[in-house]
């Protein structure tokens, strides 16, 4: 069954808007596992405007399911932390100094070089390696260049679509999914996926490995509580 990551990026945001630990991040890590997600991810930035560097840090001992580290591999301190803390997968962003929120995959033929070299010296470190990447064939096979273990398919597109035209907003990722699956690639997906559409996500991509979601599931637990949340996004997986 696709696993379901939680990215605990807006808990830290709510703590550093008043400073304090208050919601604790570490606890809200140990609380997603045990509230049934089968991993956690986390997506520092070079500000630090929501998870710290030292969270990450504190993160790592507590992780009891999977540890995803999303960002940008350009900057040296993301590289030198990643290595340090050896987190089950990494995932490669390719994030502008100072952007808002991801929004965009990488272009695997121009960086395929560059991608080679981080992916070899993270996958020489143990690390399972993933590429953030828009749904578009030769991005995909651009990936396989880099020698990838996996995708992560950049979502916000289907979301977009989505309360129009599902089967429209689908098509492109049911390509990508389809050519990745054929060469070996693993699927991961993100971004805006949340209660409404996850589950024809899903039904659609048999291939999906896993799918990291924050802002819309941390949204939704304000209302429904962050135990109850998590399992009803695990059961839009069941399929």
């Amino acid at each position: 069954m696709t696993k379901l990551s939680v990215n605990i990026n807006k808990i830290a945001t709510i703590r550093n808007s008043r400073g304090g630990n208050n919601p604790d991040v570490v606890k809200a890590a140990i609380d997603a596992q045990l509230f049934g997600a089968d991993g956690v991810t986390v997506h520092p930035r070079p500000d630090e405007r929501h998870i710290r560097y030292a969270d990450v840090r504190a993160i790592k001992p507590i992780i009891t399911t999977e540890f995803n580290i999303e960002g940008n591999c350009s900057e040296q301190k993301f590289v030198d932390l990643v290595l340090e803390v050896l987190p089950d997968q990494v995932t490669l962003v390719p994030d502008a100094e100072g952007q808002l929120t991801s929004d965009h995959g990488w272009n695997t033929i121009r960086h395929k070089e560059y991608l080679a070299g981080m992916i070899r010296l993270f996958k020489g470190a143990g690390i399972r390696t993933s590429i953030f990447v828009d749904p578009v064939l030769e991005m995909v096979e651009g990936a396989m260049a880099t020698g990838t273990d996996r995708i992560e398919l950049y979502t916000e597109g289907y979301a977009r679509l989505f309360p129009e035209n599902r089967e429209s907003a689908i098509a492109p990722y049911i390509i990508a999914a389809k050519k990745a699956h054929e060469l070996g690639l693993g699927i991961n997906a993100g971004h805006d996926l949340d209660l409404h559409n996850l589950k024809y996500f899903a039904q659609n991509i048999p291939w999906l490995d896993e799918v990291s979601i924050g802002h819309a599931l941390i949204c939704d637990a304000l209302y429904l509580g962050f135990e109850n949340t998590i399992q009803l996004y695990k059961r839009q997986l069941y399929v």
